[in-house]
């Protein structure tokens, strides 16, 4: 069987678990087997998962799961796993996927492969595609081992919905002696669009000229539904906090559209959001390296375009 690990966000599902289950759907059904939905900590209607592809789900409730904590969640999704003998385990390529993988991995002495990007090759044997070289290349991997971990990079694989919903198990095992460490405080933004789950996303650079002017970054990515982002400068100089940082030293994204604002282009940035499936760049410099990875580009002063665009769109969405 395939168990796949349906990340949550308090008592809903995360955008990147439905992505997860429709692959893990799809590849269970080119292994001719079933897909097993794995859920830590309490999520309403957990079921609905059925819609997103999953034949079957299970609920770990068990003392300890309430907040991540790894070696928690690593014993959860092992107890699964052996419960409904799977053998590969399918997870999104989140932080939280990030650290479970190779702890679930090396517990069962699995072949691990991280940042797959599309459905392994059943033609001779398990071969799956991933990205490599900060999203540059993509190279082939074959797992010979009966264990197997995949973990997908997020916004990669489609979600497809499916009638019905999936019968739901319930494990309550007390995990919480597994536990090495004690969270003691959390501390969450509100009311912003997640970078890592983010469809669209609208980023500043240096040209923006200091942080006063990041209004217009900001009401853009709103009437957009859209996260906002930042280059390296930015969150060094402090303009931007650390979180929005995307790039090779910051976060990964790979959105549908990646909006550039003021930003050159080095490849270090790029090296975050070469994934991103339309780019556009707003910048000054015609020679500026991003526009050879641009979809669309306009030459111009971002204080002169972007509030034309903000009120087109205020048209838009009127």
């Amino acid at each position: 069987m395939v168990l796949v690990f349906a990340e949550r966000e308090g008592n809903s599902f995360k955008k990147s678990a439905y992505e997860a289950v429709s692959y893990g759907r799809d590849l269970a059904e080119s292994l001719g087997t079933t897909c097993v939905a794995a859920v830590i900590g309490r999520v309403e209607n957990a079921g609905q998962l059925g819609r997103y592809g999953a034949h079957a789900v299970v609920e770990h409730t068990g003392a300890g799961t309430d907040v991540f904590e790894p070696a928690v969640y690593t014993a959860a999704l092992d107890e699964i796993a052996k419960s409904q003998n799977c053998d590969v385990v399918v997870l999104s390529g989140s932080y939280t996927g990030k650290i479970l993988a190779p702890k679930l991995a090396a517990r069962n002495k699995a072949a691990l492969v991280t940042g797959v990007v599309e459905l392994p090759d059943m033609s001779s044997g398990f071969t799956v595609r991933k990205s490599c070289y900060s999203n540059k290349a993509f190279t082939t991997v074959q797992l010979n081992a009966p264990n197997k971990v995949l973990s997908i990079i997020p916004n990669s694989y489609s979600i497809k919905e499916f009638p019905g919903e999936a019968t739901l198990t319930q494990l309550s095992t007390d995990l919480s002696g597994s536990s090495m460490t004690q969270s003691l405080e959390i501390d969450k933004q509100a009311g912003k669009v997640p970078l890592t789950e983010a469809e669209v996303v609208v980023s500043g650079g240096r040209g923006l000229k200091g942080p006063e002017n990041w209004g217009m970054i900001e009401e853009m990515a709103e009437l957009l539904g859209a996260a906002t982002a930042c280059s390296k400068p930015v969150s060094d100089m402090e303009w931007r906090p650390h979180s929005e940082h995307v790039g090779q030293t910051g976060i990964t994204i790979k959105p549908n559209l990646y909006i550039a604002i003021g930003i050159s282009g080095a490849i270090q940035h790029l090296a975050g959001v070469g994934g991103s499936k339309v780019i556009c760049v707003i910048n000054t410099d015609p020679e500026a390296p991003f526009f050879k990875a641009a979809d669309y580009g306009i030459v111009g002063d971002a204080f002169d375009v972007v509030p034309k665009l903000i009120n087109r769109l205020k048209e838009i969405n009127a």
